[in-house]
């Protein structure tokens, strides 16, 4: 693992978490919150195409690469989280804290079949 360099993050990211709000009717709907804007890497991995519902879907997967936060110490909440980047929303599978070292945070996300 290398140093992270600040030159080396230059996309600013929101990480949101998915919450569950009542709609007009009182029924529950899902939402996202912000729960950090930082800094990061986005670089794509693969790509793959699948058929869903009678139609071609493109995924993508990427590697997202942020300062460490103690926000991905826990497995099961970092896999329900998202990374948004302009128009485009990242669901984040798994964040490695490589070395454990505590100074990078790698982020596996793909991108394509859904909003997250």
């Amino acid at each position: 693992m290398n140093p992270i360099s600040a030159g080396m993050l230059t996309r600013r990211i929101k990480i949101q978490r998915p919450s569950t709000i009542k709609d007009s009717v009182g029924a529950p709907c899902r939402s996202w919150l912000d729960v950090a804007t930082v800094w990061a890497d986005i670089q794509p991995l693969s790509g793959k195409e699948a058929v869903i519902a009678n139609r071609i879907s493109a995924e993508l997967s990427h590697q997202i690469i942020v300062r460490y936060q103690s926000l991905f110490d826990n497995p099961q909440q970092v896999a329900q989280m998202r990374v948004l980047y302009k128009a485009r929303i990242f669901n984040i599978h798994s964040a490695l804290n490589e070395d454990e070292k505590r100074t990078q945070i790698i982020l596996l996300a793909s991108e394509g079949l859904d909003d997250g």
